[in-house]
């Protein structure tokens, strides 16, 4: 591993830590902030989905940007404005001030995840790249990993905005490396043009969709996303007969692996992201932990894909990414499936059972899926793959949150969480955790579906 390498790979790590220690350690927060600011359910859950639903809608146009403007110049934009956003977090007075920074920290974190694998990928050749996907990877689960821990101890000592004071140091630190030490630049060495109409219509489209899926059970929520889901068509349409897309259609609908692969993750996200932020609740207001001890039992979970993932990484360049990640999903289905018989007196070794497979079932099936991904395209289209790889993360994140929005939403309503609602609570987790168990169950299917290993695109 050469100098470029090693600091492409260090920075793109601690950008790739900073987002996911957020995002789990406010997860672990929820609860505080609910009470501080007077939120119920329903206005808490989006202090998550605000975040992912601003990071799902610009991460596909970041990473075109990033091909043609240069993604150590979108990566570098990026950090900054999370960083802002960061800051501005920490001192809000109200939910509407604490969501819209959110949505700021989500639009700066999509250009961070648009380059950073596309950075990697640039300077790693194919047989060694595995590996470095896995590393970058692993910094994505410290990030989750130190999040419950940290996020817990910091809001139990210090209250749940000391949080967001503890990202800027880290997010400066990814700044000042960036200037002093990253050199290069990487992009696309074809000529082309932002696609202005096709960023519209895709992020009209996936907000139509995140916004009315929590009321679908109501008329006007159906309509919602059912004009989302149309726009989504008109968008793919649309792309296919642009001069310069936003992606190349001919990837989703003539290359196999990506197709598929992509396919594959947005599954695996959108059965698995709401565990945390069910968890999260179930821990503090049905066995009543308080935010550190409910941190420490879910750092099971990403401490070991922080640990597996660059193991599983190095094992997608010598064997079938299809059949390290498919293994992968079928241990996330039956961790699942335990988690879907959780009652107010559910042992907590039960839990870190389901943790442990729920951990080693992610940690297989990422950094293989990814390695396949970035595998199966050409240089010229890394950027809007790897913005691929991180759209169908935080669009089935998106959609897991959403999911999980519409059924506490038809078992509690806008209620806050409280005794006489515990009960229908536990209900709905157990209904979500099943469906997601049966969704991952699909994704076995798709996974297995990309066919065998092609040759890499280099």
């Amino acid at each position: 591993m050469n100098r470029e390498q090693r600091t492409v790979l260090v920075i793109s790590a601690i950008g790739a830590f900073l987002t996911p220690f957020l995002l789990s350690s406010v997860n672990i927060a929820l609860p505080a902030i609910a009470r501080d600011l007077k939120m119920n359910a329903m206005a808490m859950s989006w202090i998550p989905s605000s975040f992912l639903l601003s990071a799902a809608v610009f991460l596909l146009p970041s990473g075109k940007l990033a091909d043609i403007a240069g993604r150590k110049r979108i990566f570098l934009l990026g950090i900054i404005i999370f960083t802002l956003a960061t800051a501005v977090a920490g001192m809000s007075v109200n939910a509407v001030m604490l969501i819209v920074s959110r949505i700021m920290q989500g639009i700066g974190s999509t250009m961070v995840a648009a380059t950073g694998t596309a950075i990697i990928t640039s300077v790693f050749p194919a047989g060694k790249r595995g590996r470095a996907l896995g590393l970058n990877v692993s910094g994505v689960y410290l990030g989750l990993s130190a999040g419950p821990f940290i996020g817990g101890f910091l809001t139990e000592h210090f209250g749940w905005r000391s949080i967001f004071w503890a990202g800027i140091p880290v997010g400066l630190t990814v700044i000042f490396l960036v200037l002093i030490y990253l050199r290069s630049e990487w992009k696309s060495d074809l000529a082309a043009t932002f696609d202005w109409t096709g960023s519209m219509l895709y992020a009209i489209s996936l907000v139509l969709i995140m916004t009315g899926l929590p009321k679908l059970r109501e008329g006007w929520g159906f309509a919602v996303v059912t004009a989302g889901m149309f726009l989504g068509a008109v968008f793919l349409f649309y792309e296919k007969k642009a001069r310069s897309p936003l992606i190349d259609t001919g990837l989703l609908f003539r290359n196999r692996t990506f197709a598929f692969s992509n396919l594959a993750a947005l599954i695996n996200y959108s059965a698995t992201s709401a565990i945390v932020f069910l968890l999260s609740l179930y821990l503090q207001y049905i066995k009543h932990f308080g935010p550190r001890e409910s941190g420490l039992i879910i750092l099971t979970q990403p401490v070991l894909m922080a640990l597996l993932s660059p193991l599983s990484g190095r094992l997608s360049d010598h064997i079938d990414p299809r059949i390290v990640a498919s293994a992968g999903m079928a241990l996330c289905t039956a961790g699942l499936f335990i988690l879907a018989g959780i009652q107010t007196d559910t042992n907590v070794s039960w839990l870190l059972i389901a943790l442990v497979i729920l951990g080693i079932g992610f940690a297989l099936f990422s950094s293989p899926n990814t390695n396949a991904i970035m595998g199966s395209v050409s240089r010229e289209f890394l950027g809007v793959a790897s913005a691929m790889v991180g759209t169908m993360r935080l669009t089935g994140q998106m959609m897991s949150m959403g999911i999980a929005m519409l059924v506490l939403s038809v078992f509690i309503g806008k209620n806050q969480i409280n005794p006489s609602n515990q009960e229908a609570f536990l209900h709905a987790s157990r209904v979500l955790f099943l469906s997601f168990s049966g969704l991952s169950l699909l994704g076995v299917f798709a996974s297995l579906a990309r066919g065998k290993k092609a040759k890499s695109a280099d």
